[in-house]
């Protein structure tokens, strides 16, 4: 397989062979297609996970076990306030 790399791509990958953290040009572009199927693979859980509460919503909804709009954003704001003092 051959790949074109931007000259600016070439500089970086260059770049980060010369700080001495890879051995070689190769490495760098392996390390760059493990993180992306890291990433990839992170997305895919969430996505799942997604859907899963999707589901679990619907199923609630479809036997009648609904909240009103105003609990809900209440709900909401209280896990974004709890999620935001878990990171400070």
């Amino acid at each position: 397989m051959n790949v074109s790399l931007t000259p600016e791509l070439e500089q970086f990958i260059q770049s980060q062979v010369e700080s001495g953290k890879y051995s070689s040009s190769e490495e760098v572009i392996l390390v760059a297609i493990k993180l992306l199927e890291v990433g990839e693979n992170i997305y895919k859980g969430r996505f799942e996970e997604l859907q899963r509460s999707i589901m679990i919503g619907v199923e609630a909804s479809e036997r009648g076990e609904v909240v009103d709009s105003e609990t809900v954003f209440h709900q909401l704001q209280q896990k974004l306030q709890q999620r935001r003092e878990q990171t400070s």
